[in-house]
């Protein structure tokens, strides 16, 4: 299986806090691979650093065999890098389908250049069509935000990144603020994505959500990686059992 994405020696400093240090990381194609860690561990931040929107002090990323390092965020989502973010920001006076619509456009002249093409071309209404049944949206896809559920609306903003068609999608906690029934349901969306030919790098504090679904997973604490390796591998590390899962598991 190739490396997707691979990240060599990654620094992150916010002023004199070093929130990331020294991260070595390989997603697979055609993966779920899963970041935890506790609150402070630099989740967030490597998400940030991978995507473009905070540069790193140190390190290189590089995507599908080319260094993105110093890319801009947008460009990095052309290449097919993009991303979800904790809070799930949404147009509330847009229905479902128009969010994703909005999500699916590329700014800029080739994109116009694309629009002129789209009757011979994959046109945006077809990746908004994939993304809404991934993602099981389609039945509302006419109803506007506030009148979803929360699950529905943290779908949404899977469905959404989804729309941009790409090749690793790196997600922010989706699974925040969901209880153990609508988990288990992202859960089976996110098992999905891999045979639909996208990546994951999956980041939440759902320890059950992350070990059910990923095909590893790699733990921070203070920026630094304490274990790697397989769900059931992690499940009997001890560092990681006293850490993260509570002594008593």
């Amino acid at each position: 299986m190739s490396t997707l994405l691979h990240v060599d020696a990654l620094r992150v400093t916010y002023g004199g806090v070093t929130a990331v240090d020294g991260l070595d990381l390989g997603v697979p194609a055609g993966s779920v691979v899963g970041l935890i860690g506790p609150n402070g561990a630099g989740k967030t931040s490597t998400i940030d650093a991978l995507t473009g929107y905070h540069a790193p002090a140190r390190g290189s990323v590089t995507f599908a065999g080319e260094d993105i390092t110093r890319l801009r965020p947008h460009l990095r989502a052309r290449r097919g890098l993009v991303r979800t973010f904790q809070s799930v920001e949404l147009f509330d006076d847009l229905t479902v389908d128009e969010n994703l619509l909005v999500a699916s456009q590329r700014l800029g002249v080739l994109s116009a250049l694309r629009d002129l093409l789209a009757p011979i071309g994959r046109h945006p209404r077809d990746d908004v069509d994939w993304a809404l049944d991934l993602c099981g949206l389609t039945d509302v896809k006419d109803r506007f935000p506030t009148e979803l559920s929360h699950r529905a609306r943290k779908l949404v903003g899977v469905a959404r990144a989804l729309a941009q068609r790409p090749r690793l999608v790196l997600m922010d906690e989706p699974a925040a603020g969901l209880d153990t029934d609508e988990s288990r349901e992202l859960g089976r969306h996110l098992r999905a994505l891999p045979a639909a030919g996208v990546t994951v790098l999956l980041v939440d504090h759902d320890m059950s959500l992350v070990l059910s679904v990923c095909d590893e997973v790699v733990v921070l604490d203070f920026g630094r990686v304490i274990a790697r390796g397989t769900p059931e591998q992690i499940r009997r590390d001890d560092a990681v059992i006293g850490a993260y899962l509570g002594a008593h598991a």
